[in-house]
């Protein structure tokens, strides 16, 4: 059973959705401030922390960046609907994904288990997948860890998912759509600016190993391709 750290000083909304999940066969936790979120972030007692912006004192955007300064544990943002600033700033720094306020306990477990299954795929468990090699780029699918130009890629759950993709198809245009669907295990939603998100954090990782280098050609309007080279 997945363990979920739910953060969020909404008492009454973070019990509901704990009792939703634990029928959906999650394990949960609670947690109404940004202190104690990180510390029980921190612990290495739960898969993934689903946090909502919005909090008093210290906020879920402050949570998120000091948990990114020492985790890589998938968090899903709670974002309030039409926000984009907190939304595209969350995954800025790292956030794997977001779910905008008021959200169904459906589509919220829908996204988690998208998360983690991408996280943890079945194929990867019996025996994994061989690395992906692409110019100056390894990456190894069952490992989780990638490399470009012989430095380590640090990379959170949705860019390496993103990245991974990018390299199956190497040489091809991969539409938003496309991404979207097999990165983030759902549909592009419309105004959605997730992926182009990621894919500049992917951008900036892969310049900081090898400096100048941009392999990761943009299509206006359609998607993005890597390029062989």
């Amino acid at each position: 059973m997945p363990s979920v750290l739910l953060v969020d000083d909404d008492v009454e909304l973070v019990g509901l959705l704990a009792d939703y999940l634990r029928q959906d066969g999650f394990r949960t936790s609670m947690a109404h401030d940004g202190e104690s979120a990180v510390a029980a972030a921190l612990s290495q007692q739960h898969d993934i922390v689903v946090l909502d912006v919005m909090m008093p004192r210290l906020t879920g955007i402050e949570v998120l960046r000091r948990l990114r300064a020492q985790s890589r544990i998938p968090v899903l943002m709670l974002t309030a609907r039409g926000d984009d600033i907190d939304r595209v700033l969350g995954l800025e720094l790292g956030a794997d994904d977001y779910v905008p306020k008021p959200c169904s306990p459906r589509e919220l477990a829908a996204r988690l288990r998208a998360i983690l299954r991408r996280l943890h795929p079945v194929a990867e468990e019996a025996g994994g997948p061989p690395a992906l090699r692409v110019g100056a780029g390894v990456l190894w699918p069952a490992r989780r860890s990638a490399e470009w130009a012989g430095q380590p890629l640090s990379l959170t759950g949705a860019e390496f998912n993103l990245l991974a993709e990018l390299m199956r198809q190497a040489g091809r245009l991969v539409t938003k759509a496309e991404l979207s669907e097999r990165a983030l295990g759902r549909p592009l939603a419309r105004f959605d600016r997730s992926i182009d998100v990621h894919i500049s954090a992917i951008r900036q990782k892969l310049a900081s190993c090898q400096p100048g280098a941009d392999p990761i050609r943009t299509v206006r309007g359609m998607g993005y391709q890597l390029t062989r080279d």
